[in-house]
């Protein structure tokens, strides 16, 4: 007689479930983290939003709020080490814990490296490099002291893997955060805290809705992308679950294509 399928029903009933979780979510006032947040909050999870903007960041809670989102927030710069700090202390003392991390935050600033100050390049690899590092060490931090594991999904780019003329610093952070990943899970496997990026292409946000409107630009853009279309905010949700969730417990060091097929082509 062969053997029972080794699958729990009610494991697979919850495995994406993420209700009652704590997230906290940087870079919450742009497009991909208020949408990832909003998601994760449609889903019953507490979340902290984050960011430098104070007053995007009340309006924000306050929309949230109005649709039933357990949410809080509260200000800080990824760069500097003692706001990270304040913002992750925040989110145990709200919450209790904190379970889910997800570094939206994230700048580029394109420009050739012969015309680009080297303080601008500076600008983006705090924003993008030092940002992520801090968020995930401090939030590690919490979480091994916790003793549950946890998820850290850090948002980085199809970029990572592909250069781009005038892209010297946007391009070199993100293929550094794809490497921080892997490296920080080996780190912390341990402590079951699992760590991966997700990849987008280029999606719909202040900085990009222009191109939504060159035919030219985006008919050249849409050559690279088989799903033949620019992406949306909301198309980031389902990874972004996905990779909080006991779904993806046997993940790690994964950095995922969320580019409509972009690195394919």
């Amino acid at each position: 007689m062969a053997e029972k399928v080794a699958v729990d029903r009610e494991t697979v009933k919850n495995m994406y479930g993420l209700a009652g979780k704590a997230a906290i979510v940087t870079g919450a006032t742009g497009s991909l983290g208020a949408a990832i947040a909003k998601g994760y909050g449609y889903q019953g999870v507490k979340v902290m939003l984050t960011g430098r903007n104070e007053g995007k960041l009340k309006a924000l809670r306050e929309e949230f709020a109005a649709e039933g989102i357990d949410c809080a927030y509260a200000a800080g710069d990824p760069a500097k080490e003692e706001d990270v700090q304040r913002v992750v202390d925040a989110t145990v003392a709200k919450y209790g814990e904190v379970n889910v991390l997800v570094t939206a935050a994230g700048v580029s600033i394109p420009n050739s490296i012969l015309q680009q100050d080297t303080a601008e390049w500076q600008s983006v690899m705090d924003a993008n490099v030092r940002g992520t590092y801090l968020y995930a060490k401090c939030v590690a931090k919490a979480m091994v002291k916790q003793g549950k594991g946890g998820k850290i999904v850090l948002v980085s780019s199809a970029r990572s893997q592909r250069g781009m003329k005038g892209y010297t610093g946007y391009c070199t952070s993100k293929a550094a955060v794809d490497l921080l990943a892997q490296s920080l899970a080996c780190d912390l496997g341990e402590h079951h805290i699992n760590v991966n990026t997700f990849n987008p292409t280029v999606f719909r946000s202040d900085l990009t809705e222009w191109m939504f409107h060159d035919d030219n630009v985006s008919a050249n853009f849409l050559k690279r992308l088989p799903i033949g279309r620019l992406g949306e905010p909301a198309d980031f949700v389902g990874i972004a679950s996905f990779l909080a969730s006991a779904a993806s417990d046997f993940m790690t060091g994964a950095n995922v294509a969320v580019d409509g097929g972009y690195w394919a082509n």
